[in-house]
């Protein structure tokens, strides 16, 4: 007797494996599964520009590393005594106007580099509700805390949002043509908009993403990962969300990490998998009497693992 569905995930016709360079960009869930490939030691970068939730502010980093755009005084404001824009998280706010200049210009430099060389791009959706800056007629990724009246909320449509997916996969493929897209839905529910706009929103994401891998463009080395189903079919009780009832639990994390680990890892590299994950707990381990001949046994033994792998894979560094 089963007491759930399960989700029949197709496997990846483009798997990774420790060869492939992964770039994670979108919603706190893409957060998520870049810190188990980062746990994992998969050569991964995430977010350069903190998180992003919505489709348009995406397909604008995108836009802005592959033009390799310069920020300058006319892309930064100032606000509650930081020097912020309206293009990135808060977390690169700054007090000095310079520095957030030349963190941003540095950011956008290596992000383009990255999306040249990625051998995958994964892209989270997180909403489709958005605010307009009323002052300058334009969608941002973040309100830095300036009063809401100085912006509209929209949801943006589905036609929208399919014509920044299809600019999203053609900015990347102009410069790095044999990228594997894989595209997929933040499980986070966003109720501060809503219960029925919360599902709308994520409605209107679902249709546009499966709209676009439909067309010709989009059957050009992109998947879709379905990560809200998983979650909201495989894993519909409250006991698998945090203690908001709104983002998944460390077990739902896990759970939903092991669907992806399935259908998107190759299994060739089940094995390093383990070999990293008990690196891993190793060096978490605790020893009661760190002098111990036993403990120092276990750390020349788990140097000589750490030196191995390290040798092996140049870019590991535990």
């Amino acid at each position: 007797m089963n007491f759930r569905t399960q989700i029949p995930i197709p496997k990846s016709n483009h798997l990774k494996d420790y060869n492939s360079k992964i770039v994670s960009l979108g919603s706190c869930f893409a957060v998520n599964m870049a810190e188990k490939l980062d746990y994992f030691k998969f050569q991964n970068s995430c977010n350069p520009v903190g998180i992003l939730f919505h489709p348009l502010a995406i397909e604008k980093l995108i836009d802005f590393a592959v033009s390799w755009k310069q920020f300058t005084d006319n892309d930064i404001f100032f606000h509650n005594e930081r020097w912020h824009c309206f293009d990135v998280h808060s977390d690169l706010s700054n007090s000095n106007k310079d520095e957030l200049l030349e963190t941003l210009n540095t950011i956008i430099k290596s992000t383009k580099q990255e999306l040249e060389e990625a051998s995958h791009i994964i892209i989270t959706y997180g909403t489709s509700w958005v605010y307009r800056n009323i002052e300058s007629d334009s969608i941002v990724a973040n309100c830095h805390k300036v009063p809401q009246k100085q912006f509209t909320k929209e949801l943006l449509s589905v036609e929208e949002i399919e014509e920044s997916i299809a600019n999203a996969i053609k900015l990347i493929h102009a410069v790095n043509p044999n990228c594997n897209i894989i595209f997929t839905v933040s499980p986070v529910r966003h109720i501060k908009d809503g219960f029925v706009e919360n599902q709308l929103s994520k409605a209107h994401l679902i249709s546009s993403i499966h709209s676009v891998l439909e067309t010709e463009q989009g059957k050009s080395n992109t998947e879709y990962f379905p990560s809200y189903e998983i979650m909201m079919d495989e894993l519909r009780d409250y006991r698998f969300y945090a203690e908001d009832m709104l983002h998944p639990n460390q077990v739902a994390i896990d759970y939903i990490w092991k669907r992806f680990k399935e259908t998107t890892i190759s299994e060739t590299a089940f094995s390093t998998m383990d070999e990293v994950e008990s690196i891993q707990k190793s060096l978490s381990h605790k020893p009661f009497n760190p002098n111990s001949t036993s403990h120092l046994k276990f750390e020349s033994k788990l140097r000589e693992k750490i030196t191995k792998l390290e040798s092996q894979y140049s870019f590991m560094k535990f």
